[in-house]
């Protein structure tokens, strides 16, 4: 069983996440302007794929240090906290930069890809920062007082993919009109980017207290 409250904090948090521009919608985006939407498609599950394979790390990890130890498994929690809070100030400093480095931005080949979906998974599955944000990230909504933490990991971790998931099919869906809005609204991106970053710290903030 999860906390419905954390359960609706983790939706809420995790809309906002997915919704933010970022590489990974990028990727999507330009995949199925290059390639189509099949190729879009393919992305988006491998992403999600990724996501999947990322949670199953973070709670073979995680469940190790809790039984372990209690108290460093709440070290690594407060350790998570302060991951998120320093993402929030990163990602609001960032928004506030005139041009994106060339890092930020995702490769895109304007050849045929081979396997777009190995492609999109072993990208997710290979970012150090994905990993970094999965552990820090799903500890925050699991209720101690509630038994199997380790299922409530587990559960929230395989709930972020599936939220995730249709909203990459909105961006595919919807990448004309959406490409059109950030061109003629530059500054809509930058203002999800910081209220993306306010919930990062909110989240911090809220273990903190």
């Amino acid at each position: 069983m999860l906390n419905p409250e954390s359960v609706i904090s983790f939706l809420i948090a995790s809309a906002v996440i997915a919704v933010a521009p970022g590489p990974s919608n990028a990727f999507l985006m330009a995949q199925t302007f290059t390639h189509g939407r099949k190729a879009g498609m393919q992305s988006a599950l491998g992403f999600a794929a990724g996501g999947v394979i990322h949670t199953i790390f973070a709670v073979i990890g995680l469940s190790a240090i809790l039984k372990a130890s209690e108290t460093a498994y709440a070290t690594v929690q407060y350790l998570g906290a302060a991951y998120l809070c320093y993402l929030g100030f990163v990602t609001i400093k960032d928004t506030f930069k005139k041009q994106i480095d060339s890092e930020d931005k995702p490769h895109v080949s304007t050849k045929k890809q081979g396997n777009v979906f190995v492609q999109a998974m072993m990208t997710e599955v290979l970012n150090p920062k994905v990993a970094l944000f999965f552990i820090a990230f799903i500890p925050q909504f699991v209720d101690p007082a509630l038994s199997s933490t380790t299922l409530q990991l587990a559960m929230f971790g395989l709930l972020y993919p599936i939220l995730a998931f249709p909203i990459d099919c909105a961006y595919i869906y919807s990448g004309d009109k959406i490409a059109g809005y950030f061109r003629q609204h530059p500054s809509a991106p930058i203002w999800i980017d910081r209220f993306s970053g306010f919930i990062f710290i909110a989240l911090a903030i809220n273990l903190l207290l």
